[in-house]
């Protein structure tokens, strides 16, 4: 399944770091050589980079989550802390942590009493975007490609999963749509018509970027910025906003 394609690659990613770091420390004489107690310090790790990257993302307006960032967070560092023998807290003790679920259940109906602002998708000077369709944060795949499906804004956050949108079957109106996606894992796949205009701002923590044929050289941390040539001048137009972690981004035509 490609959601555990983007969630692996994202964790071997994470793996790869966190055995280099231990393994310089081996090097330097702060480590004895254990396969399995390197292993104790990996997975912990993991859960407090997700989480703490969830966490701050979203109250920096980037995507992310702040129950489930908050969650794997304190998680990792309550293992951690096992790990240097301040506490004891084991994998299994994480039923211990279920009244954490009464705090974000509450937390939730405190928010939701309040008004939400509007989000502006790109800058200042472009207009804002009211109640745009959202998913704050799953594990899935998005899909659009069912007949005469209608183009509107999309705000969309993903832990892990691939989108998928084919232009050619959609009812486009006449006017700018902004389209963002954000995502630790996973593949965005785009077909598109030469009739529709687009923009798109791509980046890729780890991965490949691939539009219209042109691809961006690198290993890590690749951007591209797009814009078809009847982009400023046409008013049936999408802007595209892509961020993701870890996985590959691709536009074509049709």
């Amino acid at each position: 399944m490609k959601i555990l394609k983007g969630i692996t690659r994202l964790f071997i990613a994470v793996s790869l770091i966190v055995i280099g770091v231990l393994l310089v420390l081996f090097n330097l004489g702060f480590l004895t050589f254990d396969f399995y107690y390197i292993w104790l310090y990996i997975y912990p790790v993991f859960f407090v980079m997700v989480g703490g990257k969830w966490f701050i993302a979203y109250f920096k307006k980037e995507g992310g989550s702040w129950a489930a960032g908050s969650f794997f967070l304190l998680f990792g560092i309550l293992l951690l802390l096992d790990r240097f023998e301040m506490i004891h807290f084991t994998f299994k003790d994480i039923f211990k942590l279920w009244p954490l679920l009464i705090i974000y259940i509450g937390i939730t109906v405190l928010k939701e009493s309040k008004i939400i602002g509007t989000y502006s998708w790109r800058n200042m000077d472009r207009p804002k975007t009211h109640n745009p369709r959202s998913s704050m944060f799953s594990i899935g795949s998005h899909e659009y490609s069912s007949p005469n499906w209608k183009v509107e804004p999309l705000h969309l956050y993903n832990m892990a999963g691939d989108f998928y949108f084919d232009f050619s079957k959609a009812f486009m109106p006449e006017k700018e749509i902004p389209i963002s996606i954000r995502s630790l894992a996973g593949d965005v796949t785009i077909l598109m018509t030469e009739n529709i205009a687009f923009r798109v701002d791509a980046t890729v923590r780890a991965g490949e970027i691939n539009v219209l044929g042109q691809q961006v050289e690198g290993i890590i941390n690749r951007t591209i910025t797009y814009e078809s040539e009847d982009y400023d001048s046409t008013i049936r137009k999408i802007d595209f906003t892509i961020k993701l972690k870890a996985g590959s981004i691709r536009i074509d035509y049709v």
